[in-house]
């Protein structure tokens, strides 16, 4: 009598019940980590946009510390930026240079007492016009 090589087809089950399970928690993790961390991430970028858009800006390199933080400020409501702090923006002046440096984290409750903790700086040096 002939063997099938089929019949070996009907034992395999599949992924157990188990592995399904520890499948489905590791790809929820990933998508809770994803959901929670990407829009810090695409703030970042957002900031790091206005900053270098405001090299060669009319008049940069007379403005104080002040009117520099003011002029950020506005770029960051216009592209919705709403939880950043000015007081993390410290301006200063190197002869006709403005230097900008950015430091900031960003805290955010992942779940129950489990927190991320997400730290930037960035540092400009501009010339204005």
């Amino acid at each position: 009598m002939k063997k099938n090589k089929l019949s070996a087809m009907g034992r395999q089950g599949g992924a157990s019940a188990l592995t399904v399970m520890v499948m489905v928690l590791f790809f929820g993790g990933l998508l809770t980590l994803l959901i929670k961390l990407g829009p810090v991430y695409l703030d970042d970028i957002t900031i790091q946009e206005a900053l270098e858009s405001l090299d060669g800006t009319e008049g940069l390199s007379n403005m104080g510390p002040a009117q520099v933080r003011t002029l950020i400020n506005k770029r960051l409501s216009v592209n919705n930026v709403r939880g950043f702090d000015a007081k993390n923006i410290s301006v200063e002046k190197n002869g006709e240079f403005v230097v900008i440096l950015v430091d900031y984290e960003v805290r955010n409750n992942l779940f129950r007492n489990v927190d991320t903790v997400v730290h930037f700086k960035h540092e400009y040096e501009m010339k204005g016009k």
